[in-house]
């Protein structure tokens, strides 16, 4: 056999592997299996600085998440073996997680159409929340119901209600049932049992 065939044949792993004399190479758990790539290759995991526990965003279930970070950037996510809720695993959803937060097409701006309008505008983050402050303000006023027609007391806004999102929790529910109720909003919802 010319030597560039013999060269070549000893660089698939196979033969290394059938040509081996431990026997871990044998098994193809050795040095017989490896390649420049894979010994040069790092984890992911390695360059971290810290890891954070967290939570999934994505739905009610709540499973527990790894967050390697170096610097101020996550680098790497990944499912949290001691969650007692999923046990290290994460649905495609909750492993693609990274990309929600290091996405380039994620918004980082408080983006704005005005009514009847054909582009967005970008807000600072105080103009938004007074602009929702007024708004909540004017609707509980316009639609406030303090009796029905037999004179009894109501203290109701009709005009708002409030459907919470799957990824908050019983108690973030609560408060948010709280903060409604004492506006007087009536229709008051939660995801979170999905």
């Amino acid at each position: 056999m010319p030597e560039t065939i013999q060269s070549a044949l000893r660089k698939w792993p196979v033969v290394r592997q059938l040509a081996a004399s431990s026997a871990l190479d044998k098994l193809g758990l050795g040095q017989s299996v490896q390649s420049a790539q894979s010994v040069a290759s790092r984890p992911r995991t390695e360059a971290a600085d810290r890891v954070v526990a967290s939570i999934c965003p994505y739905c009610a279930v709540g499973c527990g998440q790894r967050v390697f970070v170096k610097g101020d950037q996550i680098t790497h996510i990944e499912g949290d073996p001691d969650s007692p809720i999923s046990r290290g695993r994460l649905c495609p959803k909750g492993a693609a997680s990274l990309s929600l937060v290091n996405s380039p097409a994620r918004l980082k701006k408080v983006r704005y159409r005005r009514p009847g309008g054909r582009q967005w505008e970008d807000l600072p983050l105080g103009k938004a929340m007074d602009m929702i402050a007024d708004r909540v303000i004017a609707t509980r006023s316009a639609s406030w119901q303090s009796k029905d027609e037999q004179g009894r007391a109501l203290n109701r806004a009709m005009g708002i209600a409030s459907l919470g999102g799957a990824t908050l929790d019983n108690e973030e529910n609560y408060l948010i049932k709280k903060l409604f109720t004492g506006l007087g909003v009536v229709q008051v919802e939660n995801q979170a049992r999905i």
